[in-house]
């Protein structure tokens, strides 16, 4: 095959795949179902069962019905994804929104478990650290020390209990 023909394979062939990747990954972008489950799955239920809004499914919840319909007249009004989670912010507030904003204060609320998990972990390092080098330290520094006043210590008690230490 020759240089330019193989060439112009290759081409043909890697723009067939980035049409087959790009038309599968957009299907059901803008289906009108699919947009409900995922904005049913960023809201809460504000009724207390602590269930996301599209897997609300007790018996009788009052709020769900109501709140699933408010989802699907703002989707069919062209709404977009923020304007809808903004909307039911503003009318719910923010304890609707299964997720906290990554923006402001509620940063906070994403790195928070990181650092305190970080300074934990740091923590135990140094603790165990110290330890470790403290009991080498006395280890070297007092072996002979040490030695001497056990052996004193032990002759005063042998000396005391009259003996053998009982044996």
């Amino acid at each position: 095959m020759n240089p330019v023909r193989q060439r112009s394979f290759w081409m043909k062939s890697a723009q067939a795949l980035f049409l087959g990747v790009a038309v599968c990954l957009s299907l059901g972008a803008s289906d009108a179902g699919s947009r409900f489950t995922d904005l049913g799955h960023r809201l809460m239920c504000t009724c207390g069962c602590s269930q996301m809004l599209g897997e609300c499914n007790h018996v009788g919840c009052p709020e769900s019905d109501r709140m699933r319909g408010e989802l699907r007249d703002d989707i069919a009004a062209s709404m977009g994804d923020q304007e809808i989670l903004n909307a039911f912010a503003a009318k719910y507030g923010v304890t609707v929104l299964a997720a906290p904003t990554t923006h402001g204060f509620n940063l906070v609320a994403w790195i928070a478990p990181f650092a305190v998990l970080a300074a934990g972990l740091l923590g135990t390092f140094l603790l165990v650290r110290h330890w470790s080098v403290g009991k080498t330290q006395l280890a070297q520094a007092g072996a002979g020390a040490q030695s001497v006043e056990l052996d004193a210590i032990h002759e005063k008690i042998r000396r005391e209990t009259g003996g053998d230490g009982g044996y």
